[in-house]
């Protein structure tokens, strides 16, 4: 485009404010200061997102429009962008894109990828992002290692001057390992400079943890979980804090037409002002039911437990356990049993939203890997996941309960139940059946 002086027809003084999207917008909802000097809580930030409109709305309206008058094209619009000036915020970024999904987010960032370059990841990855990265390395020449990333001298043998990107999930999903991401990205930064870091912060959102901050160079997620938090609508969210690497995804984000509609700004924006007090009721429901579980004798992987093998890890990068759980019962049988026989916990693939779900991942959000794959990475076939919702605690567990007992998953005892022994677990060993052993 040209400069606004360049421009004829007295277009220059129209558009001399525009911004990035090509717009004159209202002001951005930057990080504010109380008149004492005191800078405001992340919990307060969030709600705090004043427009300035021209009939000062304290909702930020909706501009459902595609395209605006005098302008350079459709190339922006003023909800979405204020969104993403309040997500920048939020993330501790210099810069948010947020597009149409988490996958469409994700897929913005490895076009910057070409072939031949390398990419070093998890073994314990979203369905979704195993589906791409498969794609990728079969259609253009990604080359694609997956390692053990909670083993920093493993990830730190795999990366070299060819790294193009690493990719890091914390905690993952569904075994809830944790990632160094400190480490690594100072690993990968060294191995080469212009390797891009790329974490998927889903799991825990900005409210809990900040990639950035840790040295990353993207945070992404899904804005469809805890952002939004009701399920009602899908997007993507990226935060960035180099500034070249952020005009290379919103130029691919402008050429494709991947930016997050007017109406799902405005639904995802509204998500955000309630963001603290919906993870703050989850993580404490998560964090009694996992307790729940592993006092009657369920192996249980959740961050919050001090049982868990990285939790000192966790906790020096994160600022809570968030609310996804797993569990296991030693049998494929028991577990589709338990999962059919809650009320409460709808049966669902996705999580973050305000009500319960559960879930065998490797039938419905992991069955995309390969059963060999699964074997490979040690993801057990029996495990269940809960995300917890913002339900009465009591309900939950009564809930959980009376499934486990249904499922046949639990022995009765005077002092209520307990998970089955080995020797009870009836047609089944105690230790994890996988598909490829029968």
């Amino acid at each position: 485009m040209s400069a606004p002086g360049d421009l004829p027809n007295g277009l220059a003084k129209g558009l001399k404010h525009l911004d990035l999207d090509g717009h004159d917008l209202p002001p951005s909802p930057a990080p504010s200061t109380p008149t004492n000097g005191r800078k405001y809580a992340l919990a307060t930030e969030l709600v705090y997102t004043e427009s300035n409109d021209q009939f000062n709305s304290s909702s930020t309206p909706i501009y459902q429009s595609a395209t605006f008058k005098g302008g350079p094209g459709q190339d922006g619009n003023p909800t979405r962008t204020h969104l993403e000036r309040h997500l920048a915020k939020i993330m501790c970024a210099k810069r948010a894109l947020v597009v149409s999904s988490g996958m469409g987010a994700l897929d913005v960032i490895t076009r910057i990828l070409k072939p031949g370059d390398e990419v070093v990841t998890g073994d314990d990855l979203y369905g979704g992002t195993n589906r791409l990265l498969n794609y990728l390395r079969s259609n253009n020449d990604i080359i694609v290692h997956h390692i053990d990333t909670t083993n920093v001298e493993k990830v730190k043998a795999a990366l070299t001057s060819k790294t193009a990107m690493v990719l890091l999930e914390t905690p993952t999903n569904p075994l809830i390992k944790i990632v160094d991401i400190a480490s690594i990205s100072t690993a990968a930064h060294a191995a080469n400079p212009k390797a891009v870091v790329a974490v998927d912060n889903t799991m825990l959102s900005p409210y809990l943890q900040n990639p950035l901050d840790l040295g990353a160079d993207v945070s992404y997620e899904s804005g469809t979980k805890y952002l939004s938090g009701h399920h009602d609508v899908m997007a993507g969210v990226i935060g960035i804090n180099d500034e070249v690497l952020g005009d290379r995804f919103f130029f691919m984000i402008n050429s494709t037409g991947c930016g997050l509609a007017p109406f799902d700004s405005w639904l995802l924006l509204r998500g955000i002002k309630t963001l603290s007090v919906r993870m703050e009721k989850q993580q404490t429901n998560a964090q009694a039911i996992a307790e729940f579980l592993e006092n009657h004798g369920f192996k249980v992987r959740f961050p919050g437990l001090k049982s868990h093998p990285q939790y000192a890890l966790h906790w020096s990068q994160a600022r809570g356990a968030g609310a996804v759980l797993s569990f296991e019962t030693g049998s494929i049988a028991l577990s589709e049993r338990i999962v059919e026989s809650t009320h409460l916990f709808g049966i669902s693939v996705s999580f973050g939203c305000v009500n319960s779900l559960i879930s065998m991942p490797c039938r419905m959000s992991h069955a995309s890997i390969d059963p060999a794959t699964r074997k490979e990475r040690a993801l057990p076939e029996d495990i269940i996941r809960l995300c917890v919702g913002i339900e009465d605690l009591d309900d939950l567990i009564a809930d959980l309960s009376q499934a486990l007992v249904r499922a046949g998953a639990v022995r009765l005892t005077d002092g209520g139940f307990e998970a089955l022994s080995a020797e009870e677990v009836e047609g089944e060993s105690r230790s994890t059946v996988l598909v490829m052993d029968r």
